[in-house]
């Protein structure tokens, strides 16, 4: 999944929500089940991610949404065979990004 979010430090639990499609019900959940997710939070609890926990995030997401992972195989599978699965998943996401930019540039034509 590629997710479109401005080039900043941080991102409000909102944004992340909005970008990833989903409820910030469940990034509050995958928080507290995943030890990946380590967002800051401030006095007042608001939650900052920070771009390493969208990264995680979308690793999360692709496993559990994308694959089909129970909560449990997909922390068992990022315990196991984090550093496989992290470049499979950076392949992917960089061949997503060629299609949409090639399904941008042949739009405009």
């Amino acid at each position: 999944m590629h997710v479109d979010l401005p080039e900043k430090r941080y991102y409000g639990i909102g944004e992340v929500a909005k970008a990833f499609g989903v409820n910030t019900s469940l990034i509050r959940f995958w928080e507290k089940e995943f030890d990946e997710l380590q967002p800051k939070k401030n006095a007042k609890g608001n939650r900052k991610f920070t771009p390493q926990d969208i990264k995680n995030l979308q690793l999360i997401y692709h496993l559990v949404k994308e694959r089909g992972f129970t909560l449990e195989g997909a922390k068992i599978h990022l315990k196991e065979e984090k550093q496989k699965t992290l470049s499979k998943f950076e392949v992917i996401s960089k061949l997503q990004k060629v299609r949409a930019e090639l399904l941008k540039i042949k739009d405009e034509l």
